[in-house]
């Protein structure tokens, strides 16, 4: 009777590991679809809502576009908001749709002249960054701002917004708000 035992139990041990070899591809299959759910619902309640535009103008003459924004800027008593960047940038397109949300879009209508500077892959209007002291091989975006005579305000010199998807849109108030004209 100890042998039909052990020989019953044997054999339920096989079809119970059986059982489980065929069941593991549908655990496993349940387990993965479990992962990638939920990290599709954390990453969709973390995401920044994602656009790329076209922003920066590879053909534009940015020393044209800043003369044409500083004489806008003295006749409107604004600043100037030079925006260094590139297309290929998200966080170059997230500045862009903070910029665009509120208060961010009624600071800039009211206090500034945003003028779009492309990089290219940093090897762009690389003279014209360096001349407003903005040090674009450190990250991009990387903002300057101006007095409606020229005079440089600020240069981004720390990489303060190269980080933007990792920003809120209440920074980029913060910032407008220290330099509003």
């Amino acid at each position: 009777m100890n042998r039909r035992r052990v020989s019953t139990v044997r054999r339920a041990e096989r079809v119970l590991i059986t059982m489980l070899q065929r069941l593991r591809p549908v655990v496993l299959a349940l387990a993965a679809l479990t992962v990638a759910a939920t990290s599709q619902s954390v990453s969709s309640q973390m995401a920044v809502p994602f656009i790329n535009k076209h922003l920066y103008s590879s053909t534009a003459n940015p020393r044209v576009d800043i003369a044409a924004a500083l004489k806008k800027a003295k006749a409107e008593k604004k600043r100037v908001l030079l925006d260094f960047g590139g297309d290929w940038c998200g966080d170059c397109q997230v500045l862009d749709i903070y910029m665009r949300q509120s208060p961010n879009t009624e600071l800039l209508e009211k206090h500034f002249v945003v003028v779009h500077i492309d990089i290219g892959h940093m090897d762009h209007n690389v003279a014209v960054a360096r001349q407003y002291k903005v040090p674009i091989e450190k990250g991009v975006p990387a903002l300057a701002v101006l007095d409606s005579t020229g005079k440089l305000l600020y240069s981004q010199q720390n990489k303060e917004f190269e980080n933007m998807r990792n920003m809120k849109s209440s920074d980029v108030t913060a910032f407008l708000n220290r330099w509003k004209a």
